[in-house]
């Protein structure tokens, strides 16, 4: 005789857990049944039903928003990474090609992708002919918030105490600073620089969000809410500051990569401070499983950079 089937009113979908990830990240029912091209109504009550189903209230729902439960963030992170390996057997089922077997989303700080990838791009390309490498720029909050919500895969950026808290970590390369000054300033005619020689010079920083700005108030010996001369410049990228380092605006540290082939305008000093550097590295969700795979795309860039003035690790 034929038993019908049991329905299990637990059973989670692939529907659901990404109905459940969109909730998260958009914070809003409306706007995560539009990223997912359902209606509002159809997503809300399978969600709502799925929680009920489980027992467990996975969003605090209210007139100023939705929130995410402690037992929801627990729920989400587990659906995140169950939707990452269905990417993965779904990538490895189709036409993709080892040894990535499907594209490695990557996530670069803005400090290091214009410099970076110049040299690491064709050593890629020609180590890993098949592999697809989509980039995205982003600040190392963003970056780091991306990798953890499955939205990037690796992210390359400088490396910051904590980092490696459920995150692989690859060192890449060590890259001193350098100071850029006017070709006209004081220093431009020391043959080095150290932080004893800024007394009184205005430091031109990027601006809040960017790792690099603590690196090179460190180096500087620079406070936060230490009073400074004039203007309060903070650029959003090393091309303006090296423009308004000629422009006599004030000096900055540059990471040597970011140091042009030739600007007639701006003198760059080695900067005689050892603690001067940043250490660039790749990273990774622990639980990620290419782990292997992402290993690999450490040695072209360690061979595309020798004689830059870096120091592969």
């Amino acid at each position: 005789m034929a038993i019908d089937p049991v329905y299990d009113p637990k059973a989670t979908s692939v529907q659901v857990l990404r109905y459940l990830v969109a909730v998260a990240e958009q914070r809003h029912f409306g706007r995560a049944a539009q990223a997912c091209g359902v209606s509002q109504p159809t997503l809300s009550a399978l969600v709502a039903r799925w929680e009920g189903a489980c027992g467990v209230q996975v969003f605090d729902r209210s007139s100023h928003g939705v929130a995410v439960t402690p037992a929801g963030e627990r729920v989400v992170a587990a659906a995140r990474r169950a939707l990452d390996a269905i990417a993965q057997v779904e990538a490895a089922a189709g036409s993709a090609v080892p040894p990535f077997f499907g594209p490695v989303r990557l996530g670069v700080i803005p400090t290091v992708a214009p410099y970076l990838l110049p040299h690491c791009g064709p050593a890629w390309e020609k180590a890993f002919p098949d592999a697809v490498l989509p980039l995205r720029e982003a600040t190392t909050g963003e970056c780091l918030d991306l990798l953890d919500r499955g939205q990037i895969d690796v992210a390359i950026l400088a490396e910051l105490p904590g980092m490696e808290r459920g995150r692989v970590i690859l060192p890449l390369y060590e890259e001193p600073f350098t100071l850029a000054v006017a070709r006209g300033h004081r220093l431009a005619k020391l043959g080095t620089a150290g932080p004893g020689d800024l007394a009184g010079e205005r430091i031109l920083l990027l601006d809040d969000g960017h790792c690099l700005r603590g690196q090179v108030m460190s180096a500087c010996r620079l406070r936060e809410d230490a009073p400074r001369a004039g203007a309060d410049y903070r650029a959003t990228s090393l091309e303006t500051l090296r423009h308004l380092v000629a422009g006599g605006a004030g000096v900055s540290l540059f990471p040597v990569l970011a140091v042009p082939a030739a600007d007639p305008r701006v003198v760059f000093l080695p900067f005689a401070d050892s603690g001067a550097r940043r250490r660039i590295v790749a990273c990774w969700r622990a639980d990620d499983g290419r782990d292997g795979a992402y290993r690999l795309l450490g040695g072209p860039i360690r061979r595309a950079i020798v004689g830059v003035g870096v120091t592969p690790l």
